[in-house]
């Protein structure tokens, strides 16, 4: 079953994050990761307000994993902390 990589962002550096995003971009595309939403109009209805949304469709909860397990995510990981203030789930579709 798909599954869906759900984080919910608030940026504190953007130069160190932007950097971050775009070494996520190819690692969560190498994994079979599509973005469904990245940035854009939200509504924080409970929990901390994270002004930057971005959710991605992944093959499997397995994948959506070994993406984040990855080197080559780990390596973009490393410039958002410190840079970002974040919360991340994989959640299996129905």
């Amino acid at each position: 079953m798909t599954a869906l990589w759900i984080a919910h962002v608030r940026v504190t550096d953007a130069d160190r994050y932007a950097r971050y995003a775009a070494l996520a971009t190819d690692a969560i595309a190498a994994h079979g990761g599509q973005f469904l939403a990245r940035g854009g109009r939200y509504v924080t209805l409970e929990g901390p307000d994270r002004p930057r949304n971005v959710v991605a469709r992944f093959p499997s909860v397995e994948a959506a994993e070994a993406c984040y397990r990855s080197e080559a995510y780990q390596q973009a990981l490393a410039h958002a902390r410190g840079a970002a203030e974040r919360e991340l789930s994989i959640v299996e579709e129905a």
